[in-house]
């Protein structure tokens, strides 16, 4: 990859796009309607509703930069954590300012870190892959919870949340630390993946932010800590925007190692344990290898996982990262960003906002504009008994009304998708056995589905 030609292109390029509302004014979903979090514990399946806002309460922007005031709690229900976190998600109330116009870093590369490295478009915290804790230092009482300095041992077989805590990760596949709820990795729903590698949705059903569509590009999902956009795992094949739409692929690879006793240069390094089904590889991010090769094909990602393309919202280019997963929609090293950025990082949580700046308002003709040009609907099971899902491929931003009519054209339930979130749910407990229709509004449009219900 010519790196020297892509930052003139990019200069060039986002210089274009200043000329334009940034989508990283544009693309925040604010709560608009005093929607808050709901969250399950272990054990009940009927979600507790908080009182904390959920998604993005206020956007604000100079000519420079834009500030984004967030609680971190979803729309999606949150919870339960079954290895035992005892924390639960909860408001960070929070202010963070990203550059409208970010830019390479061409001197020394920064590495990502623990804590947040981003955020996403519903204001909750954008995570690495790691959880905190190295080999050497694994046994540390410390090194259990939040993210401690003596965790991190010499600096080699730091573990892969990922893989680590799968068993802690609720239905959308994320968690808190110290109440700071976030995703490490793609954030939609573990049952709408290819293959599902955690049953946690089956007794705590919840969504995400977006659920893959292999059909069109993947919506805008979050920001680094860089200002650069972070997008899901399906872009246009080549970087002017040709090709078809494609998986975009990470240039990671697991080495092919029994022993860890080196890192992927060859360098000799602190042992740590033998692989294993108890340390699989993978459970270590120095498990894995860069492949600069990979990089070269138009559909795999650069070293930061990502790659300077045009996109539907930046019809002239930028630089994104992509939040990768393998064939089966499962979550793939480095997942979001890394384990370097690819732009000037800084610490984007501010205190205040302390320049001139004006209030972003979207307005819903703009929204249902933009919405409905990639808005699919998923009505399943079909046939259903018990309960009806009804998903949408985005999270709105704005409600959705959803009703259930029977072929008489009588009203027979009602429910709402809520902006933030990707699903509803109808309980069929008390609903007559036939054939009935789903119909999603999305403000002047509407969607209709046909769905049998079968006998509770």
């Amino acid at each position: 990859m010519n790196y020297k030609n892509n930052l003139s292109i990019a200069a060039l390029l986002l210089s274009l796009n200043s000329f334009a509302q940034s989508p990283a004014i544009t693309s925040w979903i604010q709560n608009t309607t005093g929607i808050t979090g709901r969250h399950y514990v272990n054990g009940n399946a009927t979600p507790i509703v908080d009182n904390t806002l959920a998604n993005v309460q206020k956007v604000q922007y100079s000519a420079s930069n834009v500030y984004v005031t967030t609680q971190g709690i979803p729309a999606y229900i949150t919870g339960p954590f079954l290895d035992g976190n005892p924390s639960l998600a909860s408001g960070q109330n929070a202010i963070f300012k990203f550059p409208l116009n970010p830019t390479q870093n061409t001197g020394t590369l920064t590495n990502t870190t623990g804590g947040n490295i981003g955020v996403f478009i519903n204001g909750v915290a954008m995570f690495d892959y790691r959880d905190g804790v190295s080999w050497k230092n694994s046994t540390n009482a410390l090194c259990g919870g939040p993210i401690q300095p003596q965790c991190m041992g010499d600096g080699v077989w730091n573990r892969d949340a990922v893989v680590a805590e799968k068993g802690g990760f609720d239905c959308a596949k994320a968690h808190p630390a110290m109440g700071n709820y976030h995703h490490h990795q793609n954030p939609s729903a573990f049952n709408v993946d290819l293959n599902t590698i955690s049953t946690v949705c089956n007794t705590y059903p919840s969504d995400g932010l977006y659920v893959i569509d292999s059909t069109q590009h993947s919506p805008l999902i979050g920001f680094a800590y860089d200002g650069f956009p972070v997008y899901g795992a399906y872009a246009y094949k080549n970087i002017d925007g040709t090709g078809g739409i494609v998986r975009m692929k990470s240039s990671y690879s697991l080495r092919s190692i029994s022993t860890r006793t080196t890192n992927a240069s060859g360098a000799n390094v602190t042992a740590g344990p033998a692989v294993s089904a108890t340390y699989p590889l993978g459970y270590f991010r120095e498990d894995y290898q860069y492949n600069a090769t990979s990089a070269a094909t138009p559909d795999y990602l650069d070293e930061h996982n990502g790659r300077f393309c045009v996109t539907p919202e930046y019809p002239n280019g930028i630089y994104c990262y992509f939040a990768t997963v393998d064939a089966n929609w499962n979550s793939a090293y480095p997942y979001l960003v890394g384990p370097t950025f690819y732009g000037v990082w800084a610490n984007r949580k501010v205190t205040s906002v302390t320049e001139t700046v004006t209030t972003y308002t979207p307005t819903s003709t703009a929204i249902n504009s933009i919405e409905n040009e990639k808005l699919n609907i998923a009505v399943y099971p079909n046939p259903a008994s018990d309960m009806l899902i009804v998903q949408s491929s985005i999270a709105g931003k704005s409600n959705r009304k959803v009703d259930l009519i029977d072929m008489e054209g009588r009203l027979v339930q009602t429910q709402t998708l809520y902006q933030g979130s990707t699903m509803c749910y109808f309980d069929l407990q008390t609903v007559y056995a036939g054939t009935y229709l789903i119909k999603v509004y999305n403000g002047d449009n509407l969607i209709t589905s046909k769905v049998v219900i079968g006998e509770n």
